[in-house]
């Protein structure tokens, strides 16, 4: 087992990195991406400038989420979004839940072919269009500072994985000596008006006692706390999103807003890495002249005055923006849960969750965060049992429970997910006008679920049911797909002397998971074989259903010379009209001769290795993709195969990649293919899919056919 401190060394050494990055470049923000072991998905591990309520709904991003750091480390290079106006261009959701001035860049942490996560710096409104030549500079350093990090870690056998929460990197400064305090104090207190002080979470660290006479409240009932749930009269996104604004972009923010019953208060908000401080004055009201000299200038966001008080928290509400969003990419039954657990449970204080739908008269549990002990006694669990899951389910109306009394009153033999636990929500999930599912939401103390609260969970369960219900459409679609492609391709290959094979295939990493990449080895005689390879295009039913169609049209053909082979069954695509392209490659095999002849239709040329160990790509006579052109000629062109050859037969997903030049993907895995050549066809054929996908995220099925002459046994 891994020891902590060992763990921590290399977060600490990442943070350290950060924090130079940031100085070096002026950056406000900075967070360090990883890629757990095992997982696609990058995971948010260190974080500087901002709290982590902020950076909650971007804890977990997909290979394939619309944000710049997936972007930056998908395709391999640094992304820049020189303003806001460019990231709602570009990157619609951040866009929508941050709509502040600021300007960002992501790159990939990368050596030695390995992508281990990303960077990501926003700075603050107000630069410039483009990064300065200095400031590249010192992202690149800082990427390849990490990724050495990284890879001395990995080496060394202590990878750097991301902890529960991102490690949290603050500034330091100097700390007063007492003189010098005092005189801030006696400073703070000679100027007009109150003051106080915020952390990065937005809660009160300091405040005068002018501060507190103006909002009304004692000094030790609001230090410590949110003033937006200490002070009902500030509760209202429109203040809550001048606190955003001042963080994400570091500008001066202010805004007017009413203390009932008649005193208006103006608040000037001044951020920097460590907090922000807040200068409170009393203010006419509107239509009035707002007294003091006020702080207009280049660098502070426009007034806004906010009369209007919603019952909810506009934290609440930018995160369901997020979530909505989320959710309309999301694909399926298990995307929809995680996208919703990462969002709910940070947004909304949210201790647990668990997600069950009905199936067969019976609740199951399809996702859940925190409840993994209970979740057994309570799946599987009858509709007609007395449950609140069940009976929200049925009824369709929500149930909530701010204490456990509350809840054994109601339910007194009611199983609990999870045995700790002090306050319930119990939601019905509902898409068009039908129960699919139920979500309940456990917090770790009582809770008073106000009438906006109730409101919002509501809105967050009819968004989850939405999503669920496409979800399940989604993956009911897939399984069809995905047990059609399985029946199409063949199940074993034959066995055929002199000759030792192994094939893999892997479906693309998003989308339905299947498509029109098929392979097939045919027995002709006893010396001889054919192998094809071939790549319908699309990534769909009408793609799966295509390839066994070439399939079939290639083994009704085999044994023809290769060029007649493709040239019949471009025939038969071409009469079908299927409105989708294919290309194939098509290799006869004589053993008695140590022969092949070869012919392509559009498809990339195989690899071979020779027994030396030198390996190239075979030169062959280009030929048009299948289904085009019905008199399309395809010319044949011939490789020696002496006993010990190798030859790989591949479609283009394991060598196309976002960002990578497709012939030094090539080079690459030919580099793989030499080095490997004498392992066995199996641990071969792994080496290979396993370096395609640790080099960069494929998002094209693979195929892959391996064919390796031997002495006759």
């Amino acid at each position: 087992m891994k020891n902590p401190e060992e763990a921590g060394a290399g977060l600490r050494s990442l943070g350290s990195a950060l924090s130079d990055v940031l100085r070096r470049t002026g950056a406000a923000i900075g967070m360090v991406y990883l890629r757990p072991p095992g997982e696609g998905a990058l995971r948010l591990a260190v974080l500087s400038g901002v709290s982590l309520e902020f950076a909650a709904p971007w804890m977990r991003v997909a290979p394939h989420d619309p944000v710049p750091v997936a972007d930056a480390v998908a395709e391999g290079r640094l992304v820049w979004i020189g303003d806001r106006e460019e990231m709602a261009r570009r990157y619609p959701r951040p866009g929508l839940v941050l709509p502040y001035p600021f300007s960002l860049a992501a790159a990939p942490l990368a050596a030695g072919g390995t992508t281990w996560g990303g960077l990501v710096l926003l700075w603050p409104g107000g630069h410039a269009p483009r990064l300065a030549a200095s400031e590249e500079d010192a992202v690149h350093d800082g990427c390849d500072r990490m990724a050495l990090v990284l890879a001395r870690a990995e080496a060394e056998g202590r990878p750097v994985v991301p902890g529960r929460q991102p490690r949290i990197v603050r500034p330091t400064r100097r700390t007063p000596g007492p003189i010098e305090a005092t005189a801030a104090v006696e400073f703070v207190h000679r100027l007009p008006g109150g003051s106080c002080a915020l952390d990065l979470n937005g809660r009160v660290t300091f405040l005068t006692e002018e501060a507190a006479d103006l909002l009304g409240v004692d000094a030790e009932e609001l230090t410590g706390a949110l003033p937006w749930e200490v002070l009902p009269w500030m509760d209202n996104p429109a203040v809550e999103d001048r606190y955003r604004a001042a963080v994400i972009s570091r500008r001066t923010t202010s805004f007017t807003t009413l203390r009932p019953p008649g005193h208006w208060l103006r608040f000037e908000l001044h951020p920097d890495a460590t907090g922000i401080s807040v200068r409170i004055t009393a203010a006419a009201g509107p239509g009035g002249e707002t007294p003091g000299p006020g702080t207009a200038g280049q660098h502070e966001e426009p007034e806004h005055t906010a009369q209007s008080a919603l019952p909810s928290r506009a934290t609440s509400l930018y995160h369901l923006m997020h979530l909505a969003a989320t959710l309309t990419e999301a694909a399926g039954v298990q995307d929809v849960v995680d996208q919703a657990a990462d969002q709910i449970t940070p947004a909304l204080g949210v201790h647990a969750l668990a997600v069950l739908t009905a199936e067969d008269g019976r609740l199951r549990v399809v996702g859940h965060r925190g409840y993994a002990d209970a979740v057994g006694r309570f799946d599987s669990a009858p509709l007609a049992s007395d449950t609140p899951a069940a009976r929200v389910l049925v009824t369709g109306t929500p149930l909530f429970f701010g204490s456990r009394a509350e809840l054994e009153r109601e339910f007194p033999s009611a199983v609990v997910l999870g045995s700790a636990g002090a306050a319930w929500a119990f939601l019905p999930l509902i898409a068009s006008g039908r129960p699919v599912g139920s979500l309940v939401l456990g917090y770790d103390r009582p809770r008073n679920f106000h009438p906006g609260e109730r409101a919002i969970l509501s809105s967050l369960a009819g968004l989850l049911a939405q999503a669920l219900d496409r979800a399940r459409l989604y993956d009911s679609k897939h399984e069809l797909a995905r047990r059609l492609q399985a029946g199409l391709l063949p199940h074993t290959l034959p066995h055929i002397p002199g000759l030792e094979v192994a094939a893999r295939y892997l479906p693309a990493g998003h989308g339905t998971g299947v498509g029109g990449d098929f392979y097939d080895l045919i027995r002709l005689s006893g010396t001889t074989a054919a192998a094809t390879i071939g790549d319908v295009q699309g990534h769909n039913v009408e793609a799966a259903a295509l390839m066994g169609q070439v399939r079939a049209a290639v083994h009704a053909s085999a044994g023809a010379p290769p060029g007649e082979v493709l040239a019949r069954t471009n025939r038969l695509l071409t009469d079908l009209d299927p409105g989708l392209f294919t290309s194939c490659l098509y290799a006869h095999i004589d053993l008695r001769h140590h022969r092949a002849l070869l012919a392509t239709a559009g498809h990339p040329p195989p690899l071979v290795r020779h027994p030396d160990g030198h390996t190239e790509a075979l030169d062959l006579p280009p030929g048009l993709l299948l289904g085009i052109d019905p008199a399309a000629d395809y010319p044949t062109a011939g490789v020696t195969l002496p006993t010990g050859t190798v030859l790989a037969l591949f479609t283009d997903g394991l060598v196309e990649a976002p960002g990578v030049d497709i012939d030094d993907a090539t080079a690459e895995l030919a580099g793989q293919l030499a080095w490997n050549g004498d392992a066995s066809l199996d641990d071969l054929a792994d080496a290979l899919i396993g370096h395609a996908r640790e080099s960069a995220p494929r998002h094209d099925d693979i195929a892959l056919l391996l064919l390796r002459t031997v002495a006759p046994g």
